[in-house]
Order: C-alpha cells, then sequence, then structure tokens
C-alpha cells in the first residue's frame, strides 16, 4: 500500500530467514491453531479499518486500545516475502507475553488484529514467488505470532498491467492455499485493491479484481479498496466516489463496482487519513467524508471504512467519519 523501512527489510531478513525460509511441512508442524474459534470470529458489518506501517515513537507494535476506539480491525504493516517489516516486526519484538496482553486488551476492545502482506514496496509475481509456499508461509507466520488473520495488499501493477491472467492466477491460488490453512470463519482474508482494478478496461484484458471476485470471492471477507492514488481528482467527492468515477477510471466508484458483480457490501471505502503525506491524491476530509458515507448506507451499503494510516488518522478521525451513518 505504500512504504516500507528498508532498515526493517534487512532487520527481518537476519532475524527471521530461519522461521520464514523453513520447508513447507515444519512450518505447517509449527502452525497447529490451538485457539477457540470464537476468539477469532470474523467481525460482522460494517468494518472500521486501520493500517500502521509508520514508526511512532514510545509505541512498540499497536498502540493502545484508547488511541484507535472506533475501529474494529487494526493492520500491522508489513509482512512481505522477506519477512516481517516495520509494524509487523515491531509484533514480533514484544516478548510473548506482552503480545497475549495486547491481544486481550484489543479482544476485549472488539478489536481484531491482523498483518497485512506486501504493499508497495513488494511484487510478489514478477519477482517469481511460488503462491502456494507464500501462502503456506505467511499463514504460518499468522498463527505463530497469534494475529486474528491477513490482509492481502497485493500492489504488483507490473504484474497486473501485463494482462495475460498471470497475476490473478497468482491471486486466486495464493487465497485458496492461505484459506486452506486459515479457516473462514475462525480468520480473517481480506484483500486490499485499488479501485480501476475492479472495472472492465482493456488495460486489465484478463480482468483483474473482477476475475479475483469471480475465481475465490467467496473465500475473501472483504475488500479494503484503496479510493486514492488513482489520479488528480478521481474519488474527490462523493459523487465521483460513490456514484460516477469518470476521470481516468470510469466505472470504478463504490456503486459502479457493484454493478459489475461484486457484493456491495464487502466493498469497504479505503481513504488516506491525511491530504499530504498519506496519499498522493483522493482525499476527501473527515466530515465531507461522513457524508458520503451516510449517502452510500442510505443507499443499501453497510461495509464500512478503511484508514491509511496511524497515527494520522486515530480515534477522532473515524469518530467523525462514523457520525452520521454509524454512530457510536
Amino acid at each position: 500500500m505504500f512504504s516500507v523501512s528498508w532498515f526493517s527489510v534487512l532487520l527481518s531478513l537476519l532475524l527471521f530467514r530461519g522461521v520464514l525460509s523453513a520447508p513447507t511441512c515444519e512450518l505447517k508442524a509449527r502452525s497447529v491453531d490451538t485457539a477457540p474459534a470464537s476468539k477469532r470470529a470474523v467481525p460482522s458489518g460494517p468494518r472500521f479499518v486501520i493500517y500502521s506501517d509508520k514508526w511512532v515513537s514510545g509505541i512498540t507494535g499497536p498502540p493502545p486500545v484508547s488511541e484507535i476506539q472506533g475501529y474494529n480491525v487494526f493492520a500491522l504493516s508489513f509482512l512481505l516475502t522477506s519477512g516481517p517489516a516495520d509494524k509487523a516486526l515491531e509484533w514480533t519484538q514484544l516478548s510473548a507475553s506482552d503480545r497475549s496482553t495486547v491481544k486481550s486488551q484489543y479482544s476485549s476492545a472488539g478489536i481484531s488484529l491482523i498483518v497485512s502482506a506486501f504493499g508497495s514496496t513488494d511484487a510478489p509475481t514478477s519477482s517469481g514467488a511460488d503462491p502456494t509456499s507464500t501462502a503456506n508461509t505467511m499463514a504460518a507466520w499468522v498463527k505463530q505470532f497469534d494475529l486474528d488473520g491477513i490482509d492481502v495488499d497485493y500492489e504488483d501493477f507490473n504484474a497486473m498491467d501485463k494482462g495475460d491472467g498471470s497475476a490473478e492466477s497468482w491471486l486466486a491460488t495464493f487465497t485458496q492455499q492461505l484459506r486452506t490453512q486459515l479457516p473462514q470463519g475462525q480468520f480473517i482474508l481480506s484483500h486490499a485493491p485499488v479501485a480501476p482494478w475492479f472495472t472492465v478496461n482493456n488495460l486489465f484484458a484478463a480482468g483483474a479484481y473482477l476475475k479475483v471476485d469471480q475465481t475465490v470471492g467467496s473465500l475473501i471477507d472483504w475488500y479494503n479498496v484503496q479510493f486514492y492514488n488513482q489520479g488528480t481528482t478521481e474519488y474527490t467527492t462523493c459523487d465521483n466516489l460513490l456514484n460516477s468515477a469518470g476521470g481516468d477510471w470510469p466505472g470504478s466508484a463504490l456503486f459502479e463496482i457493484a454493478a459489475s458483480g461484486v457484493d456491495l457490501n464487502k466493498l469497504v471505502i479505503g481513504k488516506p487519513g491525511l491530504s499530504a503525506g498519506d496519499a498522493s491524491s483522493g482525499y476527501i476530509d473527515p466530515s465531507t467524508l461522513a457524508g458520503c458515507v451516510e449517502q452510500a448506507k442510505s443507499k443499501g451499503w453497510d461495509a464500512g471504512v478503511m484508514v491509511w494510516e496511524f497515527p494520522d488518522a486515530a480515534a477522532s478521525w473515524i469518530q467523525t467519519v462514523r457520525s452520521q451513518a454509524f454512530p457510536e
């Protein structure tokens, strides 16, 4: 989705190569899930999702629950093909006891704690990563570090732009294998595609995420759709966010995506928390976004809102965005 500290990448290679490069059979042996299913129940909609990749002074891993009140999913970012980086790496640096305490606090607050995979710096299809072994490794990591699931932030634009089906096939196999290891109803499995990947477009001749949804959409709990970084004015008003995208990506507004066959209530609206720094475009101020969310809800949508990222958007941001449609 966005930047990753290269220091974290190098550190993860040094610290975790033994775990993440272990043979698949060994990872499976270590990944037995002993937690009761109720502990890992997937939250019903609406979902209010916040990512965290940025280093925050005084905080290792997730923030105190009071700082993200109003959200129900927190995504540690990122788990790369090379290993954990940034907030995902910080999670491994906590003691098992501290992780257990944080998980208990989050569970009591109704917040699921997941990891987000890949992001903008990882291109698994183009780099030749095997989707099955990558899924096995990442699922084992989720279980080893007692998380509630995984978000697939696939941004291998070169692979998708080829239009030859390689990206779609990779994602389908990866998703199927993740579900083999992380059973539906017990673990969250979300994806975070950019909105244009849901359009019928010659650039995406193999179908992009419309094809992914047709193939494995039943295995995916919801989509954290990135309605930003896709042009200058795209997704900056309620109308071109919800009804008619126009611009460079016609057909990619919320209800246009649903009209193409994607379950409306799997389409979580994703936005940057700040007008500068969190994204290059697509920002809508929280008060205006609250009105957009209310409009969407009045038309039958109930999926929720995603934001990039903590601490730029925290409890006050989501309180404002939820205020009209989903007040606490």
